[in-house]
């Protein structure tokens, strides 16, 4: 079986360019979609001190945080209500992948996702770009005024630069320049998203809290959550629990990756349930008395919307991965996903 792999970015920071770091990280994006990483410059208190405050800002009453809610901008600043992100119906696909029979059904979803999300917009825009709906200012909530602009951008600056660690070793095993995939996220907006799901009313064993899809973005990185419940699927369609080491990051291809790879790296699917795993946490967390949402410390990282989309090798190319810009790529998703 297809296992993700792990990779210790200490030496590649210090400049120590290793064959089998480039080697892991190739294999584990290539058979599994994603990739756990050891980057020393993030450390548990910073997870910590990130989920602890969208742990508080969740368990706020709902009038408050509805203050936040911009529909107007397609949800993508400030945060999106539960009930609202609507999973693409991958139904097809699921009948010709998977077997009932060998444990790798994604759960049935009925409606849409019982989560929260909050997006926190970071990086330098582009005063030239077509895309000025992407590029809206940030939302402070009232009640985190004093702390919220330094935490948040505290986490997402980690997750961007572990990111880009990883994609240019990526790009190394790919046989790309070493900075061609960051050089085109210079003017990406990424997305600091981390999801909220309220545990005392969505508890229940087999409930589907992010139902079965694929990420839109480049990359999707988190830090370690406090609740098991993520399954993955690897190229070969095996339905995969995820455990993420103390101190490790986890890494998801995304769309804006396989689009660029020509499906080398596919983006991977996942979904977020409660299970028994999730309850037993739940049963922590209590001990700690802290209120008893799911965070996930989650940041999509972005192509930035002016590039333009194509497979960046000519024996890559093909029909399915026609050139388009990034921007009209991501409007075209949140169109189908029902959020523009």
């Amino acid at each position: 079986m297809e296992d993700i792999q792990v990779v210790d970015i200490s030496e590649f920071l210090k400049g120590n360019i290793r064959k089998e770091d480039i080697e892991t990280v190739y294999k584990s994006f290539f058979e599994t979609s994603a990739l756990i990483i050891k980057d020393p410059r993030v450390t548990f208190d910073d997870n910590s001190t990130f989920i602890d405050t969208m742990e508080d800002y969740y368990n706020q009453p709902l009038e408050a945080k509805m203050k936040d809610v911009h529909p107007e901008w397609g949800y993508q600043i400030g945060a999106t209500p539960e009930n609202t992100e609507n999973p693409r119906d991958h139904t097809e696909y699921i009948k010709t992948n998977y077997s009932e029979n060998n444990g790798n059904m994604p759960m049935e979803v009925s409606g849409k996702d019982p989560k929260w999300r909050f997006f926190w917009p970071i990086g330098e825009v582009n005063p030239n770009t077509k895309f000025p709906s992407l590029n809206q200012p940030n939302v402070v909530p009232e009640a985190f005024a004093d702390r919220w602009e330094t935490v948040m951008n505290r986490w997402a600056n980690f997750m961007i630069d572990a990111v880009k660690a990883a994609s240019e070793l990526l790009a190394l095993g790919l046989g790309l320049d070493q900075n061609a995939f960051t050089n085109k996220m210079k003017y990406a907006r990424h997305l600091l998203a981390p999801t909220g799901s309220d545990l005392e009313k969505y508890g229940k064993v087999g409930t589907v809290l992010a139902g079965f899809h694929y990420d839109l973005n480049f990359m999707t990185i988190h830090g370690k959550s406090r609740y098991p419940g993520l399954f993955i699927w690897t190229r070969k369609g095996v339905k995969t629990p995820v455990r993420v080491p103390d101190g490790c990051l986890l890494i998801q291809a995304a769309k804006e990756l396989e689009w660029l790879t020509g499906g080398v790296i596919q983006a991977g699917f996942h979904e977020v349930i409660v299970n028994e795993n999730t309850l037993e946490a739940v049963e922590r967390q209590k001990k700690l008395n802290r209120p008893l949402w799911r965070v996930s410390s989650t940041l999509f990282s972005q192509i930035a919307a002016d590039e333009v989309l194509e497979p960046m090798k000519e024996e890559w190319k093909n029909e399915k991965y026609p050139p388009v810009l990034c921007g009209d790529y991501v409007v075209s998703e949140l169109k189908a996903i029902k959020l523009q």
